[in-house]
């Protein structure tokens, strides 16, 4: 199946959602970037690896953020960015590598604000996978050998802090369908499901697409 669209999936932790993007990855013939968009980051802006680590998917002070924005919409020198917070530097390396990623073609991106960033593509499908609550703990406890309160407790620390680092640097709500062109319930269609749905969802966008550049 080849492909022009490049798919951004949010996830709840223990949804299976870096699972689902590296089997749609690999159905399509095309990268999924997950904890392999730090590396490519680091590379990029020159910064150590274990700063975009420390760093992944964490919130930061909103009015500092927005401070920041603020001076990289107008454009920054590099002293700007020299003396910007190590948070900001992360956030703002890995949101220009995302684009650089998605000038390069089709690929599956995870996390990341992938689909803030890409905001101004039009060949981007964005997702949102979920489960229930049981399904992720199941998932979490088999995976990391923990008690089911554990598991429960890692989950609930993931997930906001996810929805925080989300909400403070987009405009959206992290988990809220309005954010999302897909949004889809491992719990109850399985990685399988999931792969197969987002498939079908990329050759209906496309082929949408094709016939709007037809009659236009």
């Amino acid at each position: 199946m080849s492909i022009q669209t490049i798919v951004t999936i949010g996830r709840q932790f223990g949804s299976a959602g870096r699972e689902i993007g590296e089997t749609l990855a690999s159905d399509l013939g095309i990268k999924c970037y997950d904890k392999e968009l730090l590396d490519r980051a680091a590379k990029d802006s020159g910064l150590c690896q274990e700063l975009f680590e420390n760093h992944d998917e964490k919130p930061t002070n909103s009015f500092l953020y927005s401070l920041v924005m603020d001076t990289y919409s107008f454009g920054y020198s590099s002293a700007t960015f020299a003396d910007m917070p190590i948070n900001q530097k992360v956030f703002l390396a890995q949101y220009d590598s995302i684009k650089k990623i998605a000038e390069e073609g089709p690929c599956v991106l995870v996390g990341r604000c992938a689909d803030y960033a890409l905001a101004d593509f039009p060949n981007v499908l964005t997702v949102f996978i979920h489960a229930d609550l049981q399904s992720r703990i199941r998932r979490i406890a088999k995976r990391y050998d923990l008690t089911d309160a554990k598991a429960k407790e890692r989950i609930v620390k993931m997930d906001k802090r996810r929805a925080s680092y989300y909400n403070y640097y987009t405009s959206k709500k992290w988990g809220d369908a309005l954010s999302y062109n897909l949004c889809l319930d491992s719990g109850v269609l399985g990685i399988d499901g999931c792969v197969k749905l987002i498939k079908r969802a990329i050759a209906i966008k496309e082929d949408v697409e094709e016939k709007k550049n037809i009659y236009y």
